[in-house]
């Protein structure tokens, strides 16, 4: 990225078509992504449904191996709230089955090297870094209700206490 490009500069589009950023209510947009267990990940495969879609920007990095152990511990009770979670990273399901077994996770992770879902859903942002500006995964969590949309939507998130947040409001669904 040269310093002169902005982010709709370097961000890959279709001819005609701009990237919108989801709301609150929108569709949410399906998927159809690598798991690490070998199988084929969507969206719509959970349809009625509640979806908890979790953006992070690298495995086996500190906040993005806390928020997926914080999720791990908490996938009984989303599962009793009727909710489902999914992370999806630009890693791959290689990267993803070592990340999973390194740290005893018990959710499911998606592979998106190509950003299908992370551009779909916006979340490929500049970011900067000790005066360096990057492209990258800003880590987000979208929460889907079972009729398809987007019920909650948290950006920039910081991962202590994000988890609990989010279980709460899929109780609320």
């Amino acid at each position: 990225m040269r310093a002169s490009d902005t982010v709709a500069d370097v961000l890959p589009q279709k001819e005609g078509e701009t990237m919108a950023e989801l709301s609150q209510g929108d569709k949410a947009p399906d998927f159809n992504l690598a798991a690490d267990d070998g199988t084929r990940v969507t969206l719509s495969a959970h349809a009625g449904k509640a979806v908890v879609v979790y953006f992070y920007p690298k495995d086996d990095t500190s906040g993005c191996t806390l928020e997926a152990r914080d999720f791990t511990v908490a996938a009984r009770d989303f599962k009793k709230a009727g909710a489902i979670v999914i992370g999806i990273s630009p890693d791959s399901e290689e990267s993803h089955c070592k990340f999973k077994e390194k740290h005893g996770l018990a959710i499911a992770l998606a592979a998106d090297p190509d950003r299908e879902a992370i551009d779909a859903y916006g979340v490929w942002k500049e970011k900067s870094m000790y005066g360096r500006r990057y492209m990258g995964v800003e880590r987000s969590t979208f929460l889907v209700g079972s009729d398809g949309r987007i019920a909650r939507i948290w950006r920039k998130v910081k991962v202590p206490g994000h988890v609990a947040e989010v279980l709460a409001a899929a109780r609320e669904l």
